[in-house]
């Protein structure tokens, strides 16, 4: 997982997240002969999204039936488990609780359940109160899912797996190698990074954060662009852990594709309570005071995303209220779990960046977007649940580069 970058490869994938990662391993399985090489720009795989999330495998039930997300999501966790199963990773099918809280939640509640079942969500249901008490005692609501197909694993220990299957395969893997630019060519694409330059027959790019700048560079329309939100959270004491099993989520805002702040213990134990959603400083601000100029300039400059701030401006208040305050933070969370008390949590180090691609008329785009120019395949959007579609998403981007190679 070191060494230099060789001069000339038959696919270079760049990105050594979970996606790029499976696509390699996908890529070799189909074409054992070829030489199949993965370049990623930091000192270990899956150091952006892959290994920053709360390690929740997703059943499939918010997207819209038919997108990619939907069907590759529930395609996706039966992989994975299985996957896990062969290799001995503890992916444990925990379940979680989608809790109404309020009358207005409702109609949302029951379109999620309309939308999990069109999806295929194993053995997702409507439960009572009763039930919801039996699953997770401390929660509280006036109508609740149930998806018992819900997990959790470690998504940096399932990389590792993939990453030494696709090795011992045969295939590279190139840390400390960031990519600067792609130069698609007839018959080959001439990629630049920072210990030289490799030509590609194909080149797949699984960037996360710095997808929408190789696409632009390789001739792709700069619409949508990346634009990074940070998520913080707090987690649960010890002797306050008991407050939850499993996970409990509250019913999201439709228009927006994020899950809103859940409680969720993670595949070591901790229970966690986030994230928040506050626009980033940087496209890898872990900290929160980390910035930098060019990802945030790039940023508000975007015509999408001042269109989005006019559209949801509210909702950036009250993230930037939870991002700040840990009462307010606590508040929104009691509203299911009405024992949440403020000196129950403390802050975690735990914080992730996701990397949600904006369109130029402020809409977030909401499923996964793969974009062709020449020989190179570009991952445009692959936010959550990337991780647990890894596996399905794979073979899809796979048929893409045999179709353009």
């Amino acid at each position: 997982m070191t060494g230099s970058p060789p001069p000339s490869c038959d696919v270079c994938v760049v990105g050594g997240g979970i996606v790029g990662i499976a696509t390699a391993r996908e890529l070799k399985r189909r074409h054992p002969d070829s030489d199949v090489v993965v370049l990623e720009r930091e000192a270990r795989l899956a150091a952006h999204q892959s290994g920053h999330s709360s390690g929740v495998i997703h059943a499939g039930i918010y997207y819209a039936p038919g997108s990619l997300k939907a069907r590759l999501c529930v395609a996706g966790a039966e992989l994975l488990y299985a996957y896990c199963s062969e290799r001995r990773i503890d992916a444990r099918r925990t379940g979680k609780v989608i809790v109404a809280t309020r009358e207005a939640e409702l109609p949302r509640l029951a379109e999620l359940e309309r939308r999990g079942l069109a999806n295929g969500v194993p053995g997702l249901r409507r439960i009572d109160l009763d039930e919801l008490r039996e699953i997770e005692p401390h929660a509280r609501g006036i109508a609740a899912l149930h998806s018992p197909a819900t997990g959790v694993v470690d998504f940096r220990a399932v990389t590792g797996a993939l990453a030494a299957d696709f090795e011992s395969a045969g295939g590279r893997i190139v840390t400390g190698c960031a990519v600067d630019a792609l130069a698609p060519g007839a018959r080959s694409v001439a990629i630049s990074h920072s210990l030289g330059r490799t030509e590609a027959g194909a080149v797949v790019v699984c960037a996360g954060s710095w997808a929408d700048r190789l696409a632009v560079a390789a001739g792709a329309d700069p619409n949508p662009r990346i634009v990074p939100f940070r998520g913080s959270y707090l987690r649960l004491r010890p002797a306050r852990a008991e407050l939850v099993r499993a996970s409990i989520y509250p019913v999201p805002d439709p228009d927006l594709p994020f899950l809103g702040m859940h409680l969720t213990r993670d595949p070591h134990g901790n229970v966690l309570l986030g994230p928040t959603a506050l626009l980033a400083g940087a496209r890898d601000a872990y900290r929160l005071r980390r910035v930098v100029s060019r990802d945030l300039a790039e940023s508000l400059l975007w015509t999408g995303t001042r269109r989005m701030m006019r559209r949801y401006w509210r909702t950036g208040i009250a993230e930037l209220r939870h991002a700040v305050s840990i009462g307010s933070f606590v508040a929104e969370c009691r509203r299911y779990v009405p024992e949440l008390r403020r000196e129950d949590v403390e802050r975690s180090p735990h914080a992730g960046v996701r990397a949600q691609a904006i369109a130029r008329d402020g809409s977030l785009v909401d499923d996964f977007a793969i974009s062709v120019t020449g020989r190179a395949v570009h991952v445009r959007n692959a936010p959550s649940p990337a991780a647990t579609s890894a596996l399905a998403l794979a073979a899809v981007i796979a048929d893409r580069v045999e179709a353009v190679s």
